[in-house]
């Protein structure tokens, strides 16, 4: 699968009172009627406790600009407390954090949750969806390295 290149988003959801994000590459657009999407979670990662206590996420698809918060985000073990601190971000109409500078941005309510070996794949409707008006570069992973696509 890594012969596929994909893009890459910081997917975020806040549980407890507590902020949780994660870089994705696993993010499919499922139907137009009603606007679904997927997500693909190791169930181990504690973001899929917190997007299952919460039933809400937000996605912000990054520019290319934004590699190194796709490193931080894929950081294993990274201290919960804080971790959005180093991403300028804002809330969304649903309380989400969504990363500025992202190309698009979407809130999601999970729909359904079905088990996949060690990950669950996460379908959501999108409540709201925005865009960059500049659009820059998009961030791409490709044989295990991210890129730029103009």
């Amino acid at each position: 699968m890594g012969r596929l290149a994909t893009g890459i988003a910081v997917v975020t959801t806040t549980a407890s009172g507590q902020d949780h994000a994660l870089t994705a590459n696993s993010l499919t657009s499922v139907s137009l009627d009603p606007v679904l999407l997927l997500i693909c979670v190791e169930t181990d990662a504690r973001f899929h406790d917190a997007v299952l206590e919460s039933r809400m996420f937000g996605v912000s698809v990054l520019a290319a600009s934004q590699r190194g918060l796709a490193a931080w985000f894929a950081t294993p073990g990274r201290p919960l407390p804080g971790q959005m601190d180093r991403a300028p971000h804002t809330r969304g109409t649903t309380g989400v954090p969504l990363l500025d500078g992202a190309l698009a941005t979407l809130e999601c309510a999970v729909r359904d949750v079905h088990p996949a070996g060690d990950h669950s794949i996460i379908v959501a409707t999108v409540q709201a969806a925005g865009l960059a008006g500049d659009p820059q570069a998009a961030l791409v992973h490709f044989r295990g390295q991210y890129s730029a696509l103009p």
